[in-house]
């Protein structure tokens, strides 16, 4: 499957697309890139049209000097009206999650469906350990994409509670996101779902597996989409 590049908000994306039907977007974490979702893209695409992208500084898309979460949401704005996609449902992992906590907050009328997993709305949502090992790592290599998630994002639970969009909370039940942030942000998402899955870390039930399939198509199907 070939990769395409686009152009915008000033940078240039790598994506790859795969299927037919209703459009889905898939939202990578911090210092990954879209492989990871290769196996999970591949159930999807046999209902959906799915697209995979290297958000701005990681894989195969353009370098920055900075950072920010608001960039790389109008970046997957730009992404969408560009490609003249139709209301696209929108996953997001970790750092994909708050980008697309942002879209649907910044753009209420953009998106059919929501699901984010892992995500925060703000550094303390992180364990401790986890900030830690991070700082440590921030502090060895000055890694802007460290210096991202120890800075932000900064959420408010008013934002949350203006999103519109009909939206699933995921997390594991051993994620490195405290478990009451992960609650927080679904009780201020109106009429969200939470699914809290036992005997899954961070990344276990996403990075390189087809777990989700079996929640976001049932999830994405009452939808009507």
């Amino acid at each position: 499957m070939k990769g395409e590049f686009i152009e915008v908000n000033g940078v240039e994306l790598f994506y790859r697309k795969k299927g037919q039907g209703p459009p889905i977007i898939m939202l990578h974490g911090n210092g990954e890139n879209h492989r990871i979702f290769r196996q999970l893209r591949n159930k999807l695409a046999e209902k959906r049209t799915a697209y995979t992208l290297d958000s701005r500084d990681h894989g195969r898309s353009g370098k920055v000097k900075v950072l920010n979460y608001i960039d790389m949401m109008e970046d997957v704005v730009c992404f969408i009206k560009k490609l003249d996609l139709h209301k696209p449902a929108l996953f997001g992992f970790s750092d994909g999650g708050i980008v697309a906590l942002l879209l649907a907050i910044n753009h209420p009328d953009m998106l059919s469906g929501l699901i984010v997993s892992g995500a925060n709305t703000r550094p303390d949502g992180v364990k401790m350990i986890a900030v830690v090992l991070t700082k440590i790592a921030y502090f060895f290599t000055r890694n802007q994409k460290y210096k991202l998630m120890l800075t932000q994002p900064d959420i408010k639970d008013t934002e949350l509670e203006s999103i519109i969009t009909p939206t699933l909370v995921l997390a594991g039940r051993n994620d490195l996101i405290k478990e009451e942030h992960t609650r927080n942000i679904a009780a201020h998402i109106r009429d969200s779902r939470l699914l809290i899955l036992e005997g899954e870390n961070h990344t276990s039930y996403v990075v390189r597996s087809e777990k989700l399939e079996g929640i976001i198509e049932p999830f994405l199907d009452g939808l009507g989409t």
